[in-house]
């Protein structure tokens, strides 16, 4: 434990560890020191000399942001000496800085506006002309102004230190410098917008949120990102039922104010102009328009059919829908269909991890214990692309705590930069590549190892026992594709396991196997897509598929029901931590019905009692069924995140390997969502590739 010292702060005592910065130790006691430069987890910079304070005994002010606390000092945050030499730096940035703030992008939320109100720097004795510069577009995503830079460097540390991409810099001195990126007049980076949210200016603006409307104009909503399986937080800013921009200021989710691409800017597929907003059933061999009311009947009617002839169902759901929707659906069709061929695409091995674990606690990391673990094995996944978060989270690490990396890849990744060891190994011989990595890995203290497809079945269980043999603590994360893939397996998604990994006693088909099956009578699709890249055995099967848009599936479809996305309905999601958090609906869509509530539909045109399908109600269904999900339900009320503690005994479950394969998404797709963000496919980078990482 550090020693601790005694200041006193504004006539306040206090005590803080030694080394304390006085920015820190002053914000601790509610006591504001202005900064434009400094920012929480990265390099000081004491750039910006706004964070001058006053400390007794020293014959000159000092920056808040790099001074520590040491014993006894006496500091004076608000002193007319202090106060003057702040109004006298806002003097200095305001010379060339333009006076537009009626039209500039960061109006009410700009840092620089709210301390020139604070200390009323209104005048200036600079008489000369305005150095000026135009404004420079460097992607679809990010603009930069030069003459409203303050030059904090803020946008350079967050995106070399807090993502490694190193994608901006500074050229030139004195009054004529400005930020630059690594493209000479363009950027190559991951466009995640990091750089935008994190200036204090309105310098780094907003392609698609630029002189669209105001902060305070909008209603802010925070939900769950819908793309890949890392579960942040985005706020939705809307405005006349649309999105108009994605962050997360506030940290008030598992990925604080990180966001990539997807979660701050790919929301835009829900305007899309080929969104479904009416039922089709399919009239002498076109898909025709018809109200909800004749398109329920007609699936409820051959469903009935089938039924009474003792068919054969299918039904395949997303890894985007919520929990309850999931739980629900897996649920009527055992129940109300009377079958086990329930199948989603698999993309970890999860039900084998969880196998091999079996009676132990705490062997599964969240995504804030990739902060704080000492040693990190990366196995056969692209972090980086796949799960930026986790990629953050692990960067974060390395950089505050220096936790030791290891990556087992077979291609170069951007964790290989950082990492104590980086091995490429091609599939099969991942197990062979970490058995090289056992010394190094035992001497971590502790070890967290994260796994994709690459480690599926038997290779799973070998993993484990190699993790056992280290003779550390060993965490393991199973690494899933898509915002609910955890969900849909926990929930019971699967032929052979219910709710909670329970066992069913008959188990029924695979999704694979479902396509292939001749005798199919009927092929239920609740958002997903298979048949992209597969065909139906049976060219008479009767295909009913709930989505968003005119997919493959659903253009072979004989019934189409238009779906609401994840940023227009209630309901949890889980993402590959086993964090269940909570959506809230942004926007609605016209025509398009939450998938929970289609199937809700369809079970009362049966006749069929499958329960109450509001959220709220399934969720305490499953709270009383699925083992590990008894969560408080106000702390998913209050929009934070809970987790999880599934199943420690055995999992009857028997491993099909070759069923589970990620999609291999990047940070710039993201299955038929991603097709329809215009964001995601208008940057020079989309739509990029796994294992081929080349720092610039």
């Amino acid at each position: 434990m550090s020693q601790t010292v005694n200041i006193t702060i504004n006539g306040r005592q206090t005590q803080v560890p030694q080394g304390t910065l006085i920015i820190e130790a002053a914000k601790a006691m509610g006591i504001e020191v202005p900064a434009f430069c400094y920012y929480e987890g990265y390099s000081l910079q004491a750039a910006c000399r706004m964070c001058l304070v006053e400390v007794e005994k020293m014959p000159k002010l000092q920056p808040g942001c790099t001074l520590t606390a040491n014993e006894g000092m006496v500091i004076h945050t608000e002193s007319p000496n202090v106060v003057a030499a702040r109004k006298g730096t806002l003097e200095f940035l305001l010379s060339n800085h333009p006076l537009d703030c009626p039209v500039c992008d960061k109006g009410g939320e700009c840092e620089l506006q709210d301390m020139v109100f604070r200390y009323g720097a209104g005048e200036s004795r600079h008489v000369e002309n305005k150095v000026h510069t135009p404004e420079k577009q460097w992607s679809p995503v990010v603009f930069y102004d030069a003459p409203r830079c303050i030059l904090c460097y803020r946008c350079v540390r967050v995106c070399d230190e807090g993502l490694g991409v190193g994608a901006l810099g500074v050229s030139n001195r004195g009054v004529i410098s400005e930020i630059v990126p690594n493209g000479e007049d363009h950027l190559k980076c991951d466009e995640c917008g990091a750089c935008i949210d994190i200036c204090p200016v309105g310098a780094l603006t907003s392609g698609s949120y630029r002189y669209q409307t105001r902060p305070w104009e909008m209603t802010h909503v925070g939900t769950v990102c819908t793309h890949c399986g890392d579960g942040c937080k985005t706020t939705l800013g809307v405005k006349n039922n649309e999105i108009m921009r994605g962050n997360n200021r506030d940290r008030s989710g598992i990925n604080g104010e990180f966001l990539c691409i997807k979660g701050r800017y790919a929301f835009d597929f829900t305007s899309h102009n080929e969104r479904l907003q009416a039922p089709l059933v399919r009239v002498n061999g076109k898909l025709e328009p018809v109200s909800w009311s004749e398109a329920l009947a007609t699936v409820a009617a051959k469903f009935k059919e089938v039924k009474a002839a003792g068919g054969r169902f299918g039904v395949i759901g997303s890894t985007r829908t919520t929990n309850e929707e999931n739980f629900f659906l897996q649920k009527f069709a055992r129940t109300g269909l009377g079958t086990n061929n329930i199948d989603h695409h698999r993309s970890g091995d999860l039900a084998t991890l969880l196998d091999a674990l079996s009676g132990r606690e705490n062997a599964l990391a969240s995504v804030a214990d990739l902060y704080t673990a000492k040693g990190a094995l990366i196995v056969g996944a692209d972090l980086s692309q796949q799960h930026p978060l986790i990629a953050f989270q692990l960067r974060a690490n390395f950089r505050h705590h220096a936790a030791k990396l290891f990556t087992v890849t077979p291609g170069p990744v951007r964790e290989d930069e950082i990492a104590l060891a980086a091995v490429r190994a091609q599939a099969g011989g991942e197990l062979q590549a970490i058995e090289g990595l056992r010394e190094k890995l035992a001497a971590a203290g502790d070890l967290t190892i994260l796994f994709g497809d690459a480690i599926k079945g038997e290779a799973v269980r070998k993993l484990v026992a190699f993790g056992d043999s280290l003779g550390i603590p060993v965490r393991y994360v199973c690494l899933l594709d898509n915002s609910n893939s955890r969900g849909a397996v926990d929930m019971g998604l699967l032929p052979d396991l219910g709710p909670g990994f329970k066992a069913v006693e008959k188990p029924g088909l695979a999704a694979p196997e479902m396509l292939a099956d001749a005798k199919l009578d009927v092929l239920w699709l609740v958002g997903a897509n298979p048949l992209k890249s597969a065909t139906l055995a049976n060219a008479g099967a009767f295909v009913v598929v709930q989505d968003l848009f005119l997919t493959e599936t659903a253009q072979r479809a004989d019934v189409v029901l238009p779906a609401a996305s994840a940023y227009e309905k209630n309901g949890t999601v889980t993402n590959t931590c086993g964090e269940v958090q909570k959506l809230k609906p942004a926007i609605r869509t016209m025509g398009a019905k939450a998938d929970l509530e289609i199937i809700g539909l369809i079970a009362r045109e049966m006749g069929i009692n499958a329960g109450i399908w509001t959220p709220d109600k399934v969720f305490a269904e499953i709270q009383q069924t699925v083992r590990g999900y008894n969560v408080p339900a106000a702390v998913l009320t209050a929009g934070a995140a809970a987790l999880t503690m599934p199943v420690n005994g055995r999992v009857a479950s028997q491993a099909r390997p070759e069923l589970i394969r990620s999609a291999g998404d990047t940070l710039f797709t993201s299955g038929s969502l991603g097709r329809y963000s215009k964001v995601l496919n208008s940057v020079m980078e989309s739509p990029g590739g796994l294992f081929r990482h080349e720092r610039e």
